[in-house]
């Protein structure tokens, strides 16, 4: 099937994409489609839910886009290239700044250990059973320490979290592109950012806040402010 007839087929039939909802590669994964207003089928998977993965593409990940019947791809960047290059003109061709590349990975290991304690006490679909949240309990747990303990440090890292958001407020050069014109920083900035929104108190400068919103309605991913903890 030629390309314009592919593409029509999917505008017809959208693609189903399946996902965790706090996944921050999830979130890459779903942004392509929302920015190039491409219609996609959202499918949550529970987060103990092994088989159904390891079926499509040999490995429990998400997360994995159905290009057609029986046809899987997993791995955010290789889905947003594969949509980006094929469906219409791309829309990730600005320039990377590498200085948010520093600091997404200078803020990372604090991000994590504020989400991932209240991702799981949320009511988000991937732990609608209490098997699934035990499944996620005890992988995440093994990597930053008990949620217990990460809750009770919430005042010290939001404080870390707070003064790098300072930081990055000056590299925002446009609420609906952070370096002008998108560009995959604008994937991994709001990633990062959509996973920061679990976490009440955060005190987000005024660019920072413009952007977060500008882009989840830009990308039609929601940010998670109304059921931050």
């Amino acid at each position: 099937m030629g390309l314009a007839k592919r593409y029509t087929a999917i505008m017809t039939d959208p693609m189903t994409l399946y996902i965790y909802d706090h996944c921050p590669y999830c979130t890459k994964a779903r942004m392509i489609f929302g920015l190039k207003q491409i219609r996609l089928n959202l499918q949550i998977l529970l987060n103990d839910d092994e088989e159904t993965p390891i079926k499509m593409v040999g490995q429990k990940m998400v997360p994995i886009l159905e290009l057609e019947p029986g046809q899987y791809m997993g791995e955010s960047l290789d889905i947003i290239a594969r949509i980006d290059r094929t469906l219409d003109a791309p829309v990730l061709v600005g320039t990377q700044n590498p200085g948010l590349d520093e600091w997404l990975a200078k803020t990372a290991g604090v991000m994590y250990r504020l989400c991932m304690p209240r991702w799981v006490d949320a009511p988000l679909e991937e732990f609608a059973t209490d098997s699934a949240k035990a499944y996620f309990t005890k992988k995440k747990e093994a990597m930053i320490g008990p949620f217990a303990d990460e809750l009770g440090k919430s005042d010290d890292y939001i404080q870390m979290i707070t003064m790098a958001l300072k930081v990055l407020a000056p590299h925002i050069q446009s609420a609906t592109a952070v370096n002008g014109t998108l560009s995959y920083d604008d994937i991994h900035l709001f990633a990062a950012l959509r996973s920061l929104s679990i976490v009440k108190g955060i005190d987000y400068p005024a660019e920072v806040e413009s952007y977060r919103h500008a882009m989840a309605r830009a990308s039609g991913v929601n940010l998670h402010d109304d059921i931050a903890r």
